[in-house]
C-alpha cells in the first residue's frame, strides 16, 4: 500500500535536524513537526512563519493563551485555515523572505523567515537559560513586519506589538530582544 503523503524532497532533511536540535524544548520541537507535516499537507516548498504560528496556536497551550479565548482567536485560526484554500495559495508561488536577514544554512527546509525566527527564538531562550520554547518563537515570528504571520495577524485584527507586549509581561524579559532591567 503506498502512502498518500507526498514523499518529502532533500532540502526537507534539514526540518528533521531543526526538530532533534537540543536547543530546542521538547514542544516547539513538537510545533515544528506539526508545521512541517501541515507545509507538506498544502503543497508548500517550504515551512513558513504561518506553519509556524497554526502548529504553535494548535500545540503550545502557552503560546495559545497570549491570544486569549473567544472570537479573536477563532478568528485567527479561521485565517491560518484560509491559507490552504484562499489567499494563501499565492504564497506557494514565492519564498517567504524579507531581504533583512541572510539565509540559515542549518534551518534548510525552512523559508529564510521562518529560519531566522527559529535562530532569534534559540537566542531569546539562551538569554534567559534555557531551551527555546512557543512563546520564544512567537515572540520571533511577530517581529518581522514582512512575515507570513504577521499578514495573517493583520487580517485577523491582531497587532503584533499588542502581541510582543502580552509576551513582555508574561516572561519579563523583551521579546524584542533587549532584557528588561533586573
Amino acid at each position: 500500500m503506498q502512502s498518500r503523503i507526498p514523499r518529502q524532497s532533500a532540502p526537507e532533511h534539514g526540518i528533521h535536524r531543526a526538530e532533534n536540535d537540543a536547543r530546542l524544548s521538547g514542544e516547539l520541537a513538537s510545533v515544528i513537526g506539526g508545521a512541517r507535516r501541515r507545509a507538506v499537507r498544502d503543497g508548500d516548498r517550504q515551512i513558513d512563519t504561518a506553519h509556524l504560528l497554526h502548529s504553535l496556536l494548535e500545540s503550545d497551550p502557552e503560546a495559545r493563551a497570549v491570544f486569549g479565548e473567544g472570537p479573536r482567536i477563532a478568528r485567527l485560526l479561521g485565517y491560518l485555515v484560509q491559507r490552504s484554500i484562499g489567499y494563501g495559495l499565492r504564497w506557494q508561488s514565492g519564498v517567504e523572505d524579507s531581504g533583512a536577514v541572510p539565509l540559515v544554512a542549518e534551518c534548510a527546509g525552512f523559508s529564510p523567515l521562518a529560519a531566522a525566527s527559529m535562530e532569534y527564538a534559540c537566542e531569546l531562550a539562551a538569554r534567559r537559560g534555557g531551551p527555546a520554547r512557543g512563546v520564544d518563537l512567537l515572540a520571533a515570528i511577530v517581529v518581522d513586519s514582512q512575515a507570513r504571520a504577521v499578514e495573517v495577524l493583520a487580517r485577523a485584527g491582531i497587532d503584533p506589538h499588542e502581541v510582543l507586549a502580552r509576551l513582555d509581561g508574561r516572561s519579563g524579559e523583551r521579546a524584542g530582544g533587549s532584557e528588561a532591567a533586573p
